[in-house]
């Protein structure tokens, strides 16, 4: 049955960034593509993004549930889907796989002050400051949730001078080390990546068909 993929919106948790193009690029891909959105940060703080994405998840699944389910997202919408993958949606391994752009994870990252700055996207995220030994913010960072094993796909520009390109090869080495599969394609290009590009499109389409995806979308028998 053709895959069903959760598309989540980028914006700076702030803002609907359109997301039509998006569907039309992964359903190329042979995806039946879904797209979520979820509160803005100025309507409600975290975790109320993950509450509503993960209800979008099981409407469209109880749709379609025999079919796999992917998540994915830029930018904002990358963590969101990193969150929604490494929680499940109502269990820890009900997520088949994750494909996340230019996606924020880390915000008390020592090479990115700005995420803790008033006023950042983050700060309005968590509704305060990000620090060390606040539940907020440690919940709203990926990495603590790794473990579960789903196959993840990163993907980010070299050029991105929005999220440093480092969030995404950080949390690559985190997801490594606790045993996911992990694909990490870091090339040129900024923070919109064009996901039509030649080589992006490639590294999407293998990661697709790629072994341990597979493994992930298989039901026991």
């Amino acid at each position: 049955m053709e895959r069903t993929l959760i598309w989540i919106h980028g914006g700076a948790w702030m803002r609907r960034h359109a997301s039509e193009r998006s569907r039309e690029i992964f359903s190329a891909h042979g995806l039946h593509v879904v797209t979520a959105t979820h509160r803005l940060s100025d309507e409600a703080t975290w975790p109320a993004q993950l509450d509503d994405v993960r209800e979008a998840a099981r409407e469209a699944r109880a749709e379609r549930p025999d079919a796999p389910l992917l998540v994915g997202g830029r930018s904002s919408g990358g963590h969101l889907a990193l969150q929604l993958g490494l929680h499940g949606v109502d269990a820890a391994d009900d997520v088949a796989g994750v494909i996340a752009v230019s996606p924020p994870v880390d915000p008390l990252a020592a090479d990115w002050p700005e995420a803790r700055a008033s006023g950042s996207p983050w700060t309005r995220l968590l509704g305060h400051v990000p620090t060390p030994l606040d539940d907020a913010t440690a919940d709203a960072t990926p990495a603590n949730h790794i473990g579960n094993g789903v196959p993840v796909l990163l993907v980010h520009g070299a050029d991105d001078a929005t999220v440093p390109p480092t969030q995404a090869l950080d949390l690559a080495n985190a997801l490594l080390a606790s045993g996911h599969p992990v694909t990490t394609y870091l090339t040129s290009g900024d923070h919109d990546l064009d996901l039509e590009r030649d080589d992006v499109r490639q590294v999407i389409a293998a990661f697709l068909a790629g072994p341990a995806l597979c493994r992930a979308q298989t039901p026991e028998p």
